[in-house]
């Protein structure tokens, strides 16, 4: 006499008494990524690069400016205790978590399924628009060269310093980061729910 193939804890195949296996988790994370959300994601991209020329020219016109002043032999801060040498810092900052945070909700208004592609795009479209505006800002704005500018007006004439972003890199990832943390949190709150693989249907 030979011993069942099948352990008797396993159920039987087709036993009507167990239910039967769950189907495969599916859903916008398992799906494979379409030519339309790529699309989508360069659009975001390109959108958001082009916002940052309204950024740009809302830090040149709300940043406050720093006032140097010449005695004929170097240049000065005219107030060395002001605190607007870190204020066009804070208002770049500022003007772009807004950004960040219009654009993510903008997104996920638009497409609430989210994906991939649309978080890249707000991604590195938040990091070349915060570019743009700095170099806008940068180049609209008071002359870098600082010498040449002290001699046109003369000593003891205060005249704008030039903008700058003394944080750097850490200014200029705040749009893109708002942007991701925006969206990512509205789609993980008010997105669409996957199903339950282990949920039964319910029998009618």
């Amino acid at each position: 006499m030979t011993a069942p193939l099948t352990p008797p804890h396993q159920p039987q195949p087709h036993d009507p008494a167990w239910p039967p296996p769950p189907p495969p988790p599916s859903g916008p994370e398992g799906d494979p990524i379409t030519a339309a959300e790529v699309i989508q994601g360069v659009l975001v991209t390109v959108v958001s690069a082009v916002a940052g020329a309204l950024l740009g020219v809302l830090w040149l016109n709300l940043a406050p400016r720093v006032l140097l002043v010449s005695d004929g032999k170097g240049v000065y801060l005219r107030n060395s205790e002001a605190e607007t040498a870190i204020g066009s810092d804070g208002t770049f900052v500022l003007l772009a978590l807004a950004f960040g945070a219009v654009a993510g909700l903008a997104v996920f208004l638009l497409r609430r399924r989210g994906g991939v592609p649309l978080v890249l795009g707000l991604a590195a479209g938040g990091v070349l628009g915060s570019l743009l505006a700095w170099g806008l800002g940068t180049h609209f704005g008071p002359t870098s060269d600082v010498v040449a500018h002290a001699k046109q007006v003369g000593p003891n004439v205060p005249f704008d310093a030039p903008l700058e972003l003394h944080l750097g890199a850490a200014a200029l990832l705040a749009w893109p980061l708002a942007a991701m943390i925006v969206h990512l949190a509205l789609t993980a709150v008010f997105g669409p729910r996957d199903p339950d693989p282990w949920e039964q249907p319910k029998a009618l």
